[in-house]
């Protein structure tokens, strides 16, 4: 049987040792001239003014987190509408519970006060 994985277990194998050869080859034939101009932070070709760690609010997050909450809603609801006429009725009632769990998800976001903009 581990004769059945030997193609499972070299592909592992090769899957964590190439992306290691690639940097490191990548690593010895970059170029190596560092200067002044090189090593000042670039930000939209305007020098920084002030402290330029600051920190956001997570509120943007939140919101970030609640978009794509929806976005990929909308990539399993769409392929499921698609094919809407030659699904069984049980396809129906998953997608209603699917749709159930995001309301709620929904409800739980909004009673937290996460699409509150502030």
């Amino acid at each position: 049987m581990l004769q059945d994985f030997a193609g499972v277990g070299v592909f592992f194998v090769v899957a964590a040792i190439f992306p290691m050869v690639a940097i490191g080859v990548a690593w010895m034939v970059r170029p190596k001239k560092p200067y002044s101009a090189k090593l000042t932070t670039y930000e939209c070709g305007n020098e920084t003014q002030g402290p330029t760690w600051v920190q956001f609010k997570i509120s943007y997050f939140l919101y970030a987190l609640v978009f794509l909450l929806f976005d990929v809603e909308t990539v399993f609801l769409y392929p499921w509408a698609v094919k809407f006429q030659v699904l069984p009725v049980f396809a129906l009632v998953e997608m209603f519970v699917f749709i159930a769990i995001l309301v709620v998800g929904l409800w739980y976001a909004w009673k937290e006060g996460a699409l509150e903009w502030q």
